[in-house]
């Protein structure tokens, strides 16, 4: 099969995670390749991923090789495959917009930002640089809170011609305006915010609905979620919080039984706690009541290392555009976005959402 090529908006942990993970797949082979939803896609393997282009801001990073700037700071994520070759790609100066809080400017350790004092790129200079790369999928990477920068990067892709992966919470795969302009230039997108392979939502929306399915009424629930990263971080400026909230607190109330009144169910990142770095800790607590009105109560703590928990996902949204590419496909594809994504434009029970997208991948 032919290399997918790739381009990523916001080169941090969770693209510093993709990266590595598509050469650590290239020593595996199909019986020890733990970590996969599916080795094969399509005929895609998860090696048959390149980088071809890629954008940030930070000076650390801008100018670099991608293979070495996914290691540079601020990012803190796990590293566990330090041997990525040189990639040949470097990573160019994007457009900066409301990409970057202002207190992420002047925070007093390693996580502050360091602008490039290289210009922005103007919008005809990144599309011709996704053009020239061959890049067939554009990955959005950019903070929580990016409405402006998003907005620009999926007017890029729609101008360039390439697929198009929303993994934060703005809302463009789940906004009918904007769905329809990738339909109608019959351009294949997947959104909007990245599921974790095994993360606080996932886990959350299974306890959900097994709650439901086995009569057990939820009366309260909160997820409250922790971590060290520039996603936490970043999202201690409150404003840029409001689409985060509405995008995992949507997640789980479809999937229970009976929709939770506003003041009885609370989710949401809670803190930053720099020593966590990117590791993340979920507390979850749900309340209800089970036969004769007998209240039950459940709690559970998640610890995950956050970017290859998204990486395992990205992996497979990025063949599944390319399949839709390969097929001549446009617009939101609805099994893989319900599948990978918390804020799809439709909802469906995650069960459902699998078998759509295995039947999509199977064609």
């Amino acid at each position: 099969m032919s290399k997918v090529k790739i381009a990523i908006v916001g080169v941090g942990n969770c693209a510093g995670a993709l990266v590595q993970g598509i050469n650590y797949y290239r020593n595996k082979n199909e019986d020890d390749a733990v970590g996969l939803m599916h080795w094969d896609v399509g005929g895609y393997k998860p090696f048959d991923l390149e980088v071809a282009a890629a954008f940030d801001v930070d000076n650390r990073k801008v100018g670099k090789d991608v293979s070495e700037a996914i290691f540079a700071l601020p990012n803190c994520g796990h590293v566990f495959y330090p041997d990525v070759p040189l990639s040949g790609v470097k990573v160019e100066m994007g457009k900066i917009l409301d990409g970057v809080s202002g207190h992420m400017l002047s925070f007093e350790d390693d996580y502050t930002f360091v602008l490039s004092s290289e210009g922005e790129k103007t919008k005809d200079e990144i599309v011709e640089i996704l053009r020239s790369s061959g890049a067939e999928v554009l990955l959005n990477y950019l903070p929580a809170g990016s409405e402006e920068a998003t907005k620009f990067y999926a007017e890029c892709a729609l101008e360039a011609g390439i697929a198009f992966i929303n993994n934060i919470p703005v809302f463009i795969a789940s906004d009918p305006a904007w769905a329809k302009r990738f339909a109608d230039k019959n351009i294949p997108i997947i959104g909007d915010d990245i599921k974790s392979q095994m993360g606080a939502t996932i886990l959350h929306r299974a306890l959900a609905e097994l709650f439901s399915k086995r009569g057990v009424k939820l009366d309260r629930s909160y997820q409250l979620n922790t971590g060290g990263n520039t996603d936490f971080l970043n999202m201690t400026n409150g404003e840029r919080l409001a689409t985060k909230r509405i995008s995992k607190t949507e997640a789980v109330q479809s999937a229970a039984g009976k929709r939770l009144a506003d003041r009885d169910i609370h989710i949401g990142p809670s803190d930053y706690v720099s020593w966590q770095k990117d590791n993340k800790v979920c507390f979850l607590r749900m309340e209800g009541q089970i036969f004769g009105d007998v209240p039950i109560n459940l709690e559970m703590r998640l610890s995950v290392e956050d970017s290859p928990n998204s990486a395992g996902i990205a992996i497979d949204a990025i063949r599944c555009c390319k399949l839709a590419l390969d097929r001549g496909l446009g617009g939101v594809l609805e099994g893989p976005s319900a599948f990978f994504s918390k804020h799809p434009p439709r909802q469906y029970p995650d069960h459902e959402a699998y078998l759509l997208t295995e039947k999509f991948i199977e064609g």
